[in-house]
């Protein structure tokens, strides 16, 4: 989804295994709801997300002020002013998270998803986000979890690391942040990419597979987690809390 690591024209397609004009989104919707509920609890009012592929995740981000979605790859951005085009409060722009963004005033929130794992220099990366957040906002990431899961679709679209909770939130630190909230999460998903990815030597997710474990996995990780503090997951959520003005 998130391409801000490879630049220009094509960039979506070679971080993402998809092309622009491919509609997915629907086909995963209780995951694109579990990722939301996960992310938004964390989010204020304004919000930019980098790296925003075609855009799904944003369409989930209702009711606020004000939300800038960004990406690297013009078709991607197309794509995204096409389906934002009746929202007057989101702005769609075309930008490069390794050569710096600016705004005209700072956001609430920057949410950055499935990118800073393809980016050498996270912490820098980071460091330049944390100046687009208003003093005691949130940078929100989510990232790919565990060198144990890594195989060759990671290889295939860029991926430079998976994550742990600890390396992440040494990235914030790095980048002057404070970790807020940094936990794994999709602890049944990450069993499932251990046994497709790791053990099967799957190179891209199977979409027969995929609307399964949709439909039936997630909504049990959901359940899951909702009791039992996991110690292991499919992903990382991070959050970095932007230091208040002194």
């Amino acid at each position: 989804m998130a391409t801000d690591g490879t630049r220009g024209a094509g960039a979506f397609s070679q971080a993402t295994g998809r092309v622009p004009g491919e509609e997915a989104g629907s086909d995963k919707p209780h995951y694109r709801r579990f990722q939301h509920d996960l992310i938004v609890a964390h989010c204020g009012r304004s919000v930019l997300e980098v790296g925003a592929g075609l855009g799904e995740f944003a369409e989930t981000l209702t009711g606020l002020d004000r939300l800038v979605v960004t990406d690297v790859d013009p078709d991607a951005v197309a794509v995204m002013r096409q389906r934002f085009a009746d929202r007057p409060e989101v702005a769609v722009r075309q930008l490069d998270v390794e050569r710096g963004l600016t705004l005209d005033e700072p956001v609430d929130t920057v949410v950055t998803i499935n990118t800073l794992e393809h980016i050498e220099d996270d912490a820098e990366t980071v460091r330049s986000l944390a100046r687009l957040v208003a003093p005691g906002g949130n940078i929100v990431a989510w990232v790919p979890a565990y060198e144990q899961l890594y195989g060759d679709f990671d290889r295939k679209v860029g991926h430079v690391r998976r994550y742990t909770p600890s390396s992440l939130a040494a990235t914030f630190e790095a980048a002057g942040l404070r970790p807020a909230h940094v936990r794994p999460v999709n602890v049944l998903g990450g069993l499932a990419w251990w046994a497709a990815v790791r053990r099967g030597g799957a190179g891209a997710p199977d979409p027969r597979l995929v609307a399964v474990y949709d439909r039936v996995v997630v909504p049990a990780t959901r359940a899951l987690e909702r009791v039992v503090r996991i110690p292991f997951g499919q992903s990382i959520l991070g959050v970095g809390q932007v230091p208040e003005q002194t």
